[in-house]
């Protein structure tokens, strides 16, 4: 039993097999637990299946067995386009704006499943959230910097107020400031009570804001930890880096034994 202080999962996955195509999966059974109010990190090598798996949470990539459960509801099956309606919001890593159309129009089309007259109050609190979208309210969502694009992103995806934000490593193709702007302002979002889970190949920024991560290897989780302690993890650096921890520092701490 749960205490009442204790925090009901809001996303819960398990065994998540997942594929383009029938009899080649990617994602070979994956479990994660994501906590109301955390920031959840999904690491791993170059086609560990990432973003194959976050998709597949998404409903963007077809799930053969397994289970994803968001906030007490199974929505394994559920189409994409059905899952913002449920309370899950998916940040894609390209196209994830419309670049033709001005800030607010993107703001406004996003908040389409909200009651009209909800729209422009949301609008307004995102503009709150995001002041440098306020400034550039008027201008084509493909005239703004790397930065203010991804910002926009999530500010679409947050409109309707979701009950998780799921990125696709959102620091993609960013400079270093752009890349440390995204990880500031994913910090203070869950500071407003939001709660993230995201792939991301900057492992270091992403385990400096996460409260727990999860390293996936060949589409299954092979460890999880807390985000802060994970960086100095040897585990995590022979499944990530696919590095062997030192023999020295190995041989110190356990006298030689193998």
């Amino acid at each position: 039993m749960m205490g009442p202080d204790m925090s009901e999962p809001v996303l819960l996955v398990r065994d998540l097999v997942a594929g383009y195509e029938p009899g080649v999966p990617i994602v070979r059974g994956a479990s994660i637990t994501v906590n109301k109010g955390e920031i959840v990190v999904v690491l791993g090598p170059n086609g560990a299946g990432k973003s194959s798996f976050i998709k597949a949470i998404a409903g963007l990539v077809p799930v053969t067995s397994g289970s994803v459960v968001l906030d007490g509801k199974e929505i394994t099956t559920a189409p994409a386009h059905s899952m913002v309606r449920l309370g899950l919001a998916f940040v894609p890593q390209t196209e994830n704006v419309f670049p033709l159309m001005s800030v607010e129009d993107n703001l406004k089309v996003a908040g389409g499943i909200l009651k009209p007259k909800e729209i422009p109050g949301r609008i307004e609190e995102m503009y709150a959230t995001f002041p440098d979208l306020a400034r550039h309210r008027r201008i084509a969502a493909g005239n703004l910097s790397g930065g203010q694009r991804q910002m926009l992103a999530v500010a679409r995806a947050l409109i309707v107020h979701p009950k998780v934000l799921v990125l696709d490593e959102p620091s993609a193709g960013l400079s270093p400031k752009f890349v440390s702007m995204v990880f500031e302002m994913l910090a203070d979002i869950r500071k407003s009570g939001v709660t993230i889970l995201l792939v991301e190949q900057n492992a270091k920024a992403a385990l400096a804001i996460g409260d727990r991560a999860y390293v996936l290897v060949e589409g299954k989780d092979r460890h999880e930890g807390v985000a802060s302690e994970l960086w100095n993890d040897p585990v995590v650096a022979e499944l990530y880096l696919g590095q062997r921890p030192a023999r020295k520092a190995a041989d110190t701490k356990t006298g030689g034994a193998a």
